[in-house]
């Protein structure tokens, strides 16, 4: 069984149950019944059972009130031992001392900490005075009074540390906790930022290919001979419908310009650019290979956008964690896919390019045009990103 579950609220009430219950019981065990075959605890019987119930007892929740409960125990143990122990038996009951050291390191693993070192000091100057005062007057014996001081005194500082190490503990729990969401949350931006930035390229692509079509039909009814009304219709209903929709669009996308006015400078990128974008990587520091693999054919606008997106992101990676590195492209051209490949031979950290969003984005570009991608280091050195999307 964990050490951790053993540390949670149900497993430690259980456990102060069960030593309640242990001490408790074998102290009313030598109280009432061991006098009937041999010596238990010396004293009158209803006073002392009372009393090891107020030692025993309030164990149960050194928890939840570890000050309380210490002074509660201290003070029933110095009562028993004063008023009725003392006088008949020079070894009080083993219930008294059991309880002592699980009060001092109680009290040092659970109090506050300004409360645990003022109850601590006063509660062991006190037991230390009682002591003296017995050395003093010959009532105790200095090899059994240091012994129990040392063990009372380590039983508090034990519980002072375990009180450290609990709260450094509780405190990186919160702060892993604090930092995956604040992954979680940056993950989530990074997805929403690029849908963003995909929403917008589209938007550009798709009212571009509207945009044509609105033209081809004027172009079409005034190229038409003789009526032909229904001709005449059904190409003025894909006017008007191209018009609607050309509205709609800029209505709900549109706005979206405003966050990335660079969008509108120039034409779309596409993997036929790719040497462009690989002679702008080798003057930033990495060497790139780019190979083409079949006869390249004409991909939709989206699919080649995210294709040279995919590739632009996989490179600035490399550049920033590979370190000294080479890196090579491949574009693969099949009858119903295309597949881009990206490999480097850097030794950077992996781990640093999988906890950024690059492939986030990468992912997320892959998946709205219906493809997939996978990445990873191969032998510990280089990384790989293959990214398969419908031709």
């Amino acid at each position: 069984m964990s050490a951790r579950r053993w540390a949670s609220p149900g497993a430690g009430d259980l456990l102060d149950l069960m030593l309640v219950l242990a001490l408790a019981g074998t102290a009313q065990y030598e109280i009432w019944v061991r006098p009937l075959f041999d010596d238990g605890i010396p004293g009158p019987q209803l006073p002392n059972a009372v009393l090891l119930l107020l030692i025993t007892v309030p164990l149960a929740w050194r928890r939840r009130a570890p000050t309380i409960v210490f002074v509660l125990v201290l003070v029933s143990v110095a009562v028993q031992v004063s008023l009725i122990d003392g006088t008949l038996s020079d070894q009080p009951p083993f219930q008294h001392w059991i309880a002592l050291l699980v009060v001092f390191y109680s009290l040092g693993v659970h109090a506050e900490r300004r409360r645990a070192i003022i109850a601590g000091a006063l509660g062991g100057g006190a037991f230390v005075v009682a002591d003296l005062v017995d050395l003093l007057t010959g009532a105790g014996r200095l090899e059994d009074t240091v012994p129990a001081w040392f063990m009372l005194a380590a039983a508090y500082g034990i519980g002072l540390a375990m009180r450290g190490e609990r709260i450094q503990s509780t405190l990186l729990t919160q702060r892993t906790e604090r930092l995956e969401r604040e992954r979680e949350q940056q993950a989530r931006q990074a997805v929403a930022e690029e849908r963003a930035r995909i929403a917008r390229e589209l938007h550009d692509i798709v009212a571009h290919a509207i945009s044509v079509m609105v033209v081809q039909a004027q172009a079409g009814q005034r190229v038409l001979e003789g009526e032909q009304a229904s001709a005449r219709e059904a190409l003025g209903s894909i006017e008007t419908m191209g018009r609607q929709s050309l509205v709609e669009m800029r209505r709900l996308l549109g706005v979206l310009r405003v966050e990335d006015r660079e969008l509108a400078l120039g034409p779309y990128p596409r993997l036929a650019d790719l040497d462009v974008l690989a002679d702008r990587v080798r003057h930033a520091g990495l060497p790139v290979e780019v190979h083409v693999e079949g006869e390249p054919t004409s991909l939709p606008p989206g699919v080649d956008l995210s294709g040279y997106r995919i590739v632009q992101e996989a490179l600035t990676n490399a550049l920033r964690h590979a370190g000294p590195a080479t890196a090579k492209v491949v574009v693969r051209y099949r009858p119903a896919e295309v597949e881009v490949e990206i490999t480097d031979d850097g030794r950077g950290n992996a781990e640093d390019r999988e906890g950024g969003h690059g492939l986030v984005g990468m992912r997320e570009r892959a998946a709205l045009v219906g493809g997939d991608l996978e990445s990873g280091s191969e032998n510990e050195r280089g990384y790989t990103v293959r990214a398969r999307l419908p031709a």
